[in-house]
Parts: C-alpha cells; sequence; structure tokens
C-alpha cells in the first residue's frame, strides 16, 4: 500500500491528497504516514517588533484574513507557475519550488515561548494587501500527518492523544525501516 494516494477531509468538506509514505500496526491498529502531494505553506504578517526597535517580525494570521489576502497571494505565487490552493488542515502550492537559497530561509518559532521551537522555512513569495506586508513560506522539512482508517473507512487525522500514544512505537518502526534499507 506505500506509494498510494490518501485523502484527508476537513470538517468543512475541503480535502487533502497525501501520499501514503508508510504504514504500522501497534497492538493489531494500521495507523498511517502521509506527506501531502503538494507542497504545504503558511502565510505570516510582518509587523514591528515589540522588544527590538525597527525590527519586524513574523505574525501568525488567521482564516479570516486568509480569506482577504487569498487572491493577491494567489496572484503573486503564479508569478512563479505556482498555484496557490485552499486544501483541508493546511493551504498548499501546486508546481515546482524554486531552488533552495540560503538567504530566502527564515527560522521560524513554532508552539509556545516556553518550548523554543525552530522550524526552517523557505520564503516563496512576499507581498502587500491594503499596506499590510506579508510571506509566503514552505516549511524546508516536509509536513507529514498521522493518520488512521475511521468507522467510516475513510483516512482521519489522530487526535493529540493518540499522536502521544504511538510516538514510541513510530520512532522504533522508523528507525528499524532505515536499518532494513541500510542493509539492503
Amino acid at each position: 500500500m506505500d506509494g498510494s494516494t490518501l485523502i484527508l477531509t476537513d470538517d468543512a468538506g475541503k480535502s487533502l491528497p497525501c501520499f501514503l509514505e508508510t504504514t504500522f500496526d501497534i497492538e493489531g491498529k494500521e495507523y498511517f504516514l502521509l506527506q501531502p502531494v503538494d507542497h504545504s505553506v503558511q502565510i505570516f504578517a510582518w509587523q514591528a517588533s515589540e522588544t527590538e526597535e525597527e525590527e519586524e517580525e513574523l505574525v501568525d494570521i488567521d482564516d479570516d484574513e486568509i480569506d482577504q489576502i487569498f487572491e493577491t497571494a494567489h496572484a503573486v505565487l503564479a508569478e512563479q507557475n505556482l498555484k496557490l490552493k485552499r486544501t483541508a488542515f493546511t493551504l498548499t502550492v501546486e508546481g515546482e519550488l524554486p531552488e533552495l537559497i540560503e538567504d530566502d530561509i527564515y527560522e521560524i518559532g513554532i508552539g509556545t515561548e516556553e518550548e523554543g521551537e525552530c522550524e526552517e522555512f523557505q520564503e516563496l513569495a512576499n507581498f502587500y494587501h491594503e499596506e499590510q506586508a506579508y510571506s509566503v513560506f514552505t516549511s524546508v522539512d516536509p509536513l507529514i500527518f498521522f493518520a488512521k482508517l475511521g468507522a467510516d473507512g475513510k483516512p482521519e487525522l489522530l487526535s493529540p492523544e493518540e499522536i502521544e500514544y504511538i510516538q514510541p512505537y513510530v520512532a522504533e518502526h522508523l528507525i528499524d525501516a532505515e536499518d532494513a534499507e541500510e542493509e539492503a
């Protein structure tokens, strides 16, 4: 079944086609590791930093703001032959991403400030909408989802509790898979 495509659907009925990267069985239940077919992207707004004078920082925007700027972001990305899509769980772009250039990589904090985790993102485009600056980023590391088959037979995302429960098994499964590849 690896290499297949599964469709995740959110509560609003939007879909997200994903490649099935691997499956693993935990205590008789099958779980899936999925990666979106298209590249996952995030749009952030730029605002003046509260701590550094004359500095700007990236801030998350909500769905209402995405609705307002979507057409502008879509047009800006289309100039690079990228098609912005309103997919389930994440925005995605279809097309070939530009070559990864070190100057286009930003470390963006994820989670809470206490966790202090950062991810590397590649800036794909920047634009203004009603005098507000925005940037579109894709993660340098691909986005992955953990899923299982629901009662209706369709793939569904795992809850945070389920992800926490399977995490030790996933790590073990991936290490075993890596070892098998090295032996081959």
